[in-house]
């Protein structure tokens, strides 16, 4: 489990490389086992599921060495520029990171003129603020195609951003 991030130096947000993966699935089992639900189950092959086949381009959180923190932008076909596995370590949480994370995937993505939008559980409040207060218009609510582990639905809000 990753300590309480302590260090004064800000994070750096950084495109995602291969070496990182196994410290976002570090990162990523400490952000399910908090109690936050997310994500709302855990993936058979956590590597698989931060590695889909749609990913244009990932970005991780880094202090001192230790990712805390993970985003993907996909394009889904279809459907568009998704924002897509965004989180940080628990230690990490109200630094401001999930925000450079955000930044930096809507920046690279507005570089390149793509429309985004994304999808968040409605009970991931956290997640709701952060993405209305930066500005994302929420579009809709529908059940989510899957389930909770209790065999619940899960409703999601859709939100998309003006460029």
């Amino acid at each position: 489990m990753i300590g309480a991030v302590t260090t004064p130096h800000p994070p750096v947000i950084r495109p995602r490389e291969v070496a990182d993966l196994p410290g976002c699935v570090e990162a990523l089992a400490a952000v399910h086992a908090s109690g936050v639900r997310y994500p709302t189950r855990w993936p058979a092959d956590p590597i698989a599921w931060l590695t889909p086949a749609d990913v244009e381009q990932g970005w991780v959180a880094v202090i001192g060495g230790t990712v805390v923190g993970h985003v993907l932008l996909r394009d889904s076909p279809g459907h568009g520029h998704n924002i897509s596995r965004l989180y940080v370590s628990p230690a990490a949480q109200g630094t401001g990171v999930a925000s450079g994370l955000l930044g930096a995937a809507v920046g690279w993505a507005r570089e390149r003129a793509l429309p985004l939008m994304l999808e968040v559980t409605t009970h991931a409040t956290a997640a709701i603020a952060l993405y209305e207060r930066t500005g994302w218009r929420r579009t809709g609510t529908t059940e989510a195609a899957w389930t909770a582990p209790d065999g619940t639905p899960v409703s999601v809000h859709h939100y998309t951003l003006d460029t």
